[in-house]
Formats: structure tokens, sequence, C-alpha cells
């Protein structure tokens, strides 16, 4: 039975030989700790300074394109003069180290595991086109490059909302009352056993903080001028609530922006104390009484809600057949308001 009810890898452990298991250890710690050295000689991956290279390709894991504040793995791809094909490390799952390349970019950032990020703000890459240059330091001469559109045809957000109260304190448990003495049993000499003492109550659990109220948030909308007649249109978004500003670029061709200004969650109360347990009575004749019961505590109530945040919308009268991409959400606080005014380019 004991065999049934131990987990999958137990039950493949223990039917491995010693030295089976030990491999499969050594393998994991292997490719947990990323020892360089012993990996090339099991196998796991390749020095590119001993591997004969005639070209390079990179691309990205997950498509082209990347959006403000996204992050994207690249895949680079060795080709050796046979044909034979090795990728990348990490999300290429290949045998060939980052380390062993040489990554630039601009307007993108990327890491040393060939994972390329851009920055949130649109304002540091509008009418950009980001590009990744990979070289091979150990075969001069081997390079490949890559254009990253940027992407605007994503799910944004913005959240201002009140933060939740905090969580009431339990209440303490009553302390359970003592047993009564013993008493005699003896026919010839009874007694009484004494009576157990009465168990203590639970204190009540305290209530639940409010929740905090969110800051009221100004929106403005603009229509961005298309660079080119055969460009997308898209949405410059501003939006600005106690001392923080925050911009978006919007395609609404699959674009959207959440804003969110809700009141916070009122704290969960605190549970009441668990009641004491009344003391047994002594044994004796006749046998002594129990102490009764406490009572237990009361829970805390739950705080209040924040009020949300009120939400007023500025947009250009050109932006109006577009507003459909935001999505509001202020609850606790008023309906927002829409003002249709003139707005200038928010960059």
């Amino acid at each position: 039975m004991q065999a049934l009810n131990s987990s999958p890898s137990s039950r493949v452990s223990s039917h491995l030989p010693s030295s089976a298991a030990a491999c499969l250890s050594i393998f994991g710690l292997l490719t947990q700790c990323g020892c360089a050295s012993l990996q090339v000689k099991m196998g796991m991956k390749v020095y590119l300074a001993k591997t004969p290279v005639s070209t390079i390709e990179v691309v990205q894991q997950k498509g082209p394109g990347i959006a403000p504040g996204q992050k994207s793995s690249l895949v680079a791809s060795v080709i050796q003069p046979d044909g034979t094909v090795l990728l990348t490390e990490g999300a290429g799952g290949g045998k060939v180290m980052w380390r062993d390349l040489q990554v630039t970019a601009t307007v993108v950032k990327v890491n040393n595991k060939g994972v390329i990020s851009l920055p949130r703000d649109p304002r540091k890459s509008d009418r950009q086109l980001p590009q990744v240059t990979i070289t091979v330091p150990s075969h001069p001469g081997l390079r490949t490059e890559l254009s990253i559109p940027l992407r605007y045809d994503v799910a944004f957000a913005a959240n201002f909302s009140g933060g939740d109260g905090s969580k009431g304190s339990d209440g303490t448990n009553g302390s359970d009352g003592s047993s009564g003495l013993p008493g005699s049993m003896d026919p010839n000499n009874p007694s009484a056993g004494g009576n157990g003492s009465d168990g203590g109550n639970g204190s009540d659990g305290a209530n639940g903080g409010p929740g905090e109220d969110a800051p009221p948030v100004q929106v403005q909308v603009a229509l961005r001028v298309p660079a080119t007649p055969d460009a997308h249109v898209l949405l410059q978004v501003g939006v600005f609530a106690a001392s923080h500003k925050k911009f978006f670029l919007v395609d609404p061709q699959g674009g959207s922006l959440s804003i969110r200004a809700d009141g916070g969650s009122g704290g969960q109360g605190g549970s009441g104390g668990r009641a004491g347990r009344g003391g047994s009575g002594g044994i004796g004749s006749p046998t002594g009484s129990s102490g009764r019961d406490g009572l237990a505590g009361q829970d805390g109530h739950s705080g209040p809600d924040g009020s949300g945040g009120s939400i007023t919308i500025t947009y250009d009268p050109q932006a109006k057949p577009y507003l459909s991409i935001l999505r509001l959400s202020n609850r606790n606080g008023p309906r927002p308001v829409f003002i249709e005014a003139p707005v200038p380019q928010l960059w």
C-alpha cells in the first residue's frame, strides 16, 4: 500500500538501481546549476570556438513584433557546414550558449539570456525600428541582423485602484477549565469528586481595516498623425492621477486600454477566539460535575470598501470613433465623464 500512495517520481526512483538514480540526480543538478564545462562533456552544450559554423540566423520565439512594456525571447540558429542546425539555450532549448555570442541592440534592451525588452513608455520608441545584431566572436565574419516591428494591437492597462484594507486580528482562544480533584470510590469511605472549572470565553476578532479610496483620474485621447498615408491610425492616450503620468499608443485594430480606479476592498474581519472547554469532573462517589464550556468570540466585521476615483476623459473629435478601445472601471465611484474638445498631440 505504501508504494501505491507514493508520488510517480518516488515510484520510479525506488525501482531504479542506485547507479541509475545517481545519474538522474547528477543530470538534474547539472541542468539547474548550469556548470558549462560538465554540460559540454556530457553533450548537453557545445563550445562554438570548437564547433565549425557556416551561417547564423535569429528569430523571435513567438513571432515578430514587440509592444511597449513587453519582453520577447530570441532564438538563434547556428548552421554547420554539413547542414546541422544548433539552437541556442533558453527559449530555443538547444546546445549553443548565449555567452558564446555577442548581441547588440538598438531601441530595445537585451540581457545575457537572449531576452529583449521594450520600455513601457511609447514616447521612447515611437517611429523607430528596433534592431538586433548577433556576431560570433570565435568566428569573425559571422553576423546576422533582425529588425523588430513595433506593435500596438495589444491589451494595455493602467491601474490606480486603492489598496485593500488590512485584515483584522484574530481573537484569542479561551483557556480550558481545569479538571476537578479526584474523590474516593471506596464503598466504606466514599467522597465526592471535585467539580471541573468553567472554560474561558474566546475574545472577539477585530474588524478589518477600510479599503483605500482611488484618486481622481484624468484621461486625454488624441489621434496620432500617421507617418504615411497607408499607416495605421493610432491613438495617443495620456492617463494622469496622483502625480503619476502614464502614456500609451494604441492601435484600434486589436488594441485596448483598461483604466482602473476602483476603491480598495475592506479588510476581512478577524476570527473570533475558540471557546475554552470546561474541565471534567473529578472521579469519586459521586463524580464531580464538569465545568461549562466558555463562549466563542464573535468574528470581526469586514472593513468598508474604499470609494472609486472619478474618471474624466477628454477626447479630440477625430478620436471619437475609436473610444471603444477604452475599458473603464471605478467601482464605488461616480459615472465616468466624457468631454469632447480639441486635444493636441501628446508628444
